[in-house]
């Protein structure tokens, strides 16, 4: 081998271009650490066009800035990513590098709904159904917050039953303005007109349809209800099979059953001479933000 020249010249060949690699290498490496191109500049912009609401520069340097590691050529996108979206009001955000040392930002906004559980907790749900953290008071700024509640991931269920509320009550002109699913999955609401509405339970697809009956005919009769008794209906009962229980100004309105229960009592009062009690009544600027469950889930499916 050693009295081949050819292949010596090779061999020194390839080990020339090997140095002068590494030297490139190196050289470049030591440029890219230069503060030059550290990120100090971040450009925000609206994914949805128009001005960003909630998203400001001060916010992004508070909450994301701080959690950036590298520079132009080394910083993980994915990981710029994810500190972008953990600044409030943030839901999906999209980074690329801006040459030499900036990064352009789209931000989406969460879109307030309403309050999820205690008004005082922080907690907002958006319109797709997704509960965030951010200052009450600036979603308050927006529109008027509804009062959204329910057991630990019913989140889209409420979203969604809010939804169908909204068609339930519109031939009474009513909003809902809070709507709430107790652990036994039974569902309240109240409406922009000072009602308080009683829906019953709904576990399955016939307590499904059960329920939209109920309320179709308690809205069918709402004409005639306010003819006589006027709008200031306060409380609603519709979880009976066969009718419905309202309170207006002292007034009830009974079931069959309950009716019954009461004429028979009074019968027997009047029978023994004493006189029956008298029956105690039962206790009792919108957000028309449209839900996008269903633009969620098309997201899902991309």
């Amino acid at each position: 081998m050693w009295h081949n020249a050819r292949l010596l010249n090779l061999i020194a060949s390839a080990l020339y271009a090997l140095v002068a690699l590494m030297a490139l290498g190196a050289g470049l490496l030591w440029l890219a650490q230069r503060p030059v191109f550290g990120i100090t500049h971040v450009e925000l912009t609206s994914m949805e066009g128009g001005q960003l609401r909630h998203v400001n520069a001060p916010s992004v340097r508070a909450n994301a800035l701080g959690k950036l590691t590298g520079n132009f050529f080394t910083l993980d996108l994915n990981a710029a990513r994810q500190a972008f979206e953990s600044v409030p009001w943030v839901r999906h955000a999209s980074v690329r590098r801006e040459w030499p040392n900036g990064l352009a930002v789209q931000v989406e906004e969460h879109e307030a709904l309403g309050t999820w559980g205690s008004p005082d907790s922080g907690r907002l749900i958006n319109t797709y159904g997704e509960v965030f953290v951010a200052n009450t008071a600036e979603a308050e700024e927006d529109a008027q917050l509804l009062a959204l509640d329910g057991p630990q991931d019913s989140e889209e269920d409420v979203v969604e039953k809010l939804e169908i509320m909204r068609e339930w009550f519109r031939p009474m002109k009513a909003e809902p303005l809070a709507v709430a699913l107790s652990g036994r999955y039974a569902w309240r609401a109240k409406l922009s007109n000072g009602m308080v509405v009683e829906l019953g339970r709904e576990q399955n697809d016939e307590d499904r349809a059960a329920m939209e009956a109920r309320v179709k005919r308690f809205v069918a009769s709402w004409p005639q209800l306010t003819e006589q008794w006027g709008k200031q209906i306060e409380y609603a009962d519709l979880r009976y099979p066969n009718g419905f229980a309202i309170r207006a100004a002292s007034v009830r309105f009974l079931t069959d059953a309950q009716a019954a229960a009461a004429a028979k009592a009074a019968a027997k009062a009047a029978a023994t001479g004493t006189a029956a009690a008298p029956q105690a009544a039962s206790a009792g600027n919108t957000n028309n933000n449209p839900t996008r469950l269903k633009s969620k889930n098309a997201e899902k499916s991309r």
